[in-house]
């Protein structure tokens, strides 16, 4: 089936002062549910690598390459995140699946080493991590620069595969970005449903030293998780997190390698029909960067 990756008209983000404790409301199951069947909470997450999971599904075409992760040129309107430095980074690379040898090489992820990255996962049908991260991405880039931001991404599918999971984090942390935010979509089983935002664990050794952004990674994850919840009207995950929507990991090098605050987000499971029918929707898509695009703006003007 064909797939709509182009944006609508972009609205400009609400203006934002919220405290943490709406995100805690707006994470309790009563608050935010999107109509889910409980299941077990708390079980380990079936991904063997949130930096890439590598999944047996079909990908799907792909895009074609498009404007380079360098920061936009255009001037910037003058807002509320004017003088801030966002950094989006798109989980899994279009050309991975071509370049296997080259992203199972191994790096240094600061407390042992992992693959460089992998192809992600996709729906039943074929639509791609790859393909639904960026689209995720261009919208909430869209997004932060009509609030003045300034936004670079990762990568824009405008080099055959990659970057590894060390250099994501490097390229954040060489932009001294206020924010970093990693897009993403889980692999998990039917029944497995909703979103979760993983974030940075006490982590020192090696290259590793996570000690001065566990708090305010914590902050920033907690108001994306908030406000995606109420934006898209999904709930958190039933599957991990236990039902918090909020999960902390230690073996991530796109985290471990931060000096920034930075948070992974699982914006749903690709392989769950339900999760998926909303993971392949343009207007969904949409309210997911919205909802991320909240959360970060409430992260940086509180």
């Amino acid at each position: 089936m064909p797939y709509d990756d182009s944006p609508p008209p972009t609205r400009r983000a609400r203006p934002l002062s919220v405290a943490a404790a709406l995100a805690a409301v707006c994470l309790t199951a009563a608050g935010c549910g999107g109509g889910q069947e409980p299941g077990e909470a708390g079980a380990a997450s079936p991904r063997p690598d949130g930096d890439a999971a590598t999944s047996t599904a079909p990908t799907g075409n792909q895009p074609e390459p498009t404007a380079s992760a360098s920061p936009s040129a255009k001037p910037l309107p003058k807002g509320p995140l004017t003088g801030r430095t966002v950094v989006i980074d798109p989980g899994h690379n279009p050309g991975n699946r071509d370049h296997t040898r080259e992203i199972n090489r191994q790096v240094d992820i600061g407390t042992g080493r992992k693959e460089c990255d992998t192809t992600g996962t996709a729906t039943n049908d074929g639509y791609a991590e790859a393909r639904f991260t960026l689209d995720v991405s261009h919208r909430l880039r869209a997004l932060l620069e009509a609030e003045g931001a300034r936004v670079r991404l990762t990568h824009d599918a405008d080099r055959p595969f990659g970057p590894c999971i060390d250099e994501r984090a490097r390229i954040g942390n060489e932009a001294k970005a206020d924010a970093v935010v990693s897009v993403h979509a889980d692999g998990s089983s039917v029944g497995n449903r909703g979103f979760h935002v993983i974030l940075p664990a006490g982590v020192k050794g090696g290259g590793a030293d996570t000690s001065k952004i566990v708090k305010s990674s914590a902050d920033l994850g907690a108001r994306i998780a908030g406000h995606f919840a109420r934006t898209t009207g999904s709930a958190p995950s039933n599957y991990i997190g236990g039902n918090t929507g909020l999960n902390t990991r230690d073996d991530l090098g796109g985290l471990n390698l931060s000096t920034v605050p930075k948070v992974f987000v699982e914006c749903g499971n690709m392989r769950d029909p339900k999760d998926a029918a909303l993971l392949t929707s343009a207007s969904w898509r949409q309210k997911a960067a919205q909802g991320l695009a909240d959360g970060i703006t409430s992260y940086l003007k509180g």
